[in-house]
């Protein structure tokens, strides 16, 4: 069980870090929120925003990405 449970907090950890990678970089990045298909809807008393597109592009980027590292595991 020791292996697992180790395996497992790496996993997590790993995790954090990219996400924290993305806070700390994310707002250099210029295109994510401004490509053609975000959506952002502001009126008087509301604002939406549903950055649809660039979720779709980083989707399929860490898809790439999942797939190569599941590739060299093997």
């Amino acid at each position: 069980m020791a292996p697992e449970f180790g395996r497992t907090l790496v996993l997590i950890g790993t995790a954090i870090a990219l996400v924290g990678l993305f806070l700390w970089f994310g707002p250099r990045i210029p295109f994510i929120g401004r490509l053609p298909g975000d959506v952002a809807i502001e009126r008087e008393n509301l604002s939406v925003y549903a950055p649809v597109t660039s979720m779709i592009v980083i989707s399929v980027v860490l898809t790439i990405i999942v797939n190569l590292l599941g590739l060299i595991r093997r």
